[in-house]
C-alpha cells in the first residue's frame, strides 16, 4: 500500500525540546520554593502537554515528601506557562537529518501533519524556532479539539483533513501514547528510538515499526512508494501470454 501522508509527533519525535521544558519547569518550580528536579526526569514525564507535566511533577514532589505544602496545579501550570511562553522555541534543536527527511518525503509529495499534546501557541512556536513549521500543512495541539492523544478521535480528525484512508497514513512519534493514538485510528504506529520514552517502555507498546530516526522513516516510505509505483508500472505494461494452436 502506497503512503499518502505522514502525522508526526513534536516533542521527542521531530524536536528535542527537553531542555528548555525542563528549564521552564524548574523556574516554576523556584517560584515556588520547591526543590529544582533533573533534566532526565523531567524529560519522562513530557508527552501529555504542560498541564499533564506540572501534574506529573506534583505527584511525584508529593511522593518525596508527603508532609511538604503544594500549591494547586492551576497555580503551578499558570506559573510555567508565563515562563515557558518565554522559552519556547528558543533553544529547542530539531533531532538530527530532521529537516532532510522531511525535506525528501515533501519532494516525493508526502503530505505531513504534526500532532502533538503540546499547546498550539506553544507548538507553534516550536516548530518555527526549529525552521520546519513550512513542512506540515495542518497543526494538531493538545488544545484544538475536544480530545487529546491517544484518543482516536485525533488521528481521525486528520484522516478526514486529508482525505485519506487510514491504511495510507502512519503516525510517527516516540511513546505509549503515540503507538496507542495510531492503533485507535487504524492507523500504523511507528516510533523513533531518540524520542524521550524509556526502550523498555516503547519496546513493550510494541510499534508496528521502530526506527532509529526520521532519515530511517524517510528511506524506508520512499522506498515502499517507488516499489508500488513498480508494481503499478508493470501491472499496466504487462502482456497476456501468446497462445499457439
Amino acid at each position: 500500500m502506497r503512503y499518502v501522508a505522514l502525522s508526526f509527533d513534536l516533542d521527542g519525535t521531530l524536536v528535542d525540546t527537553a531542555a528548555e521544558i525542563a528549564g521552564a519547569a524548574n523556574l516554576t518550580l523556584e517560584d515556588f520554593a520547591l526543590p529544582r528536579q533533573h533534566d532526565e526526569l523531567i524529560a519522562r514525564l513530557i508527552g501529555g502537554g504542560a498541564r499533564e507535566l506540572m501534574q506529573k511533577l506534583l505527584a511525584h514532589l508529593r511522593a518525596e515528601a508527603p508532609t511538604r505544602p503544594l500549591p494547586a496545579i492551576d497555580a503551578l501550570f499558570a506559573r510555567f506557562e508565563d515562563h515557558y511562553v518565554a522559552s519556547a522555541g528558543t533553544i529547542a534543536q530539531p533531532f538530527p537529518r530532521c529537516a532532510d527527511a522531511l525535506q525528501q518525503l515533501r519532494d516525493a509529495g508526502l503530505r505531513m501533519v504534526c500532532v502533538t499534546n503540546k499547546e498550539v501557541r506553544f507548538a507553534r512556536r516550536v516548530l518555527q524556532g526549529s525552521g520546519i513549521d513550512a513542512f506540515f500543512e495542518m497543526l494538531v495541539g493538545g488544545d484544538s479539539l475536544r480530545h487529546r492523544k491517544p484518543h482516536r478521535g485525533v488521528i481521525d480528525h486528520v484522516l478526514k483533513h486529508l482525505d485519506c484512508r487510514p491504511e495510507a497514513l502512519a503516525h510517527v512519534g516516540d511513546s505509549r501514547i503515540d503507538v496507542a493514538s495510531a492503533r485507535s485510528a487504524g492507523v500504523a504506529a511507528w516510533v523513533v528510538r531518540h524520542g524521550y520514552e524509556a526502550a523498555e517502555a516503547i519496546e513493550a507498546a510494541a510499534p508496528d515499526r521502530i526506527f532509529d530516526d526520521l532519515a530511517q522513516v524517510a528511506a524506508f516510505v520512499l522506498a515502499v512508494n517507488a516499489s508500488c509505483a513498480s508494481d503499478h508500472t508493470s501491472a499496466h505494461t504487462a502482456r497476456p501470454a501468446r497462445s499457439d494452436r
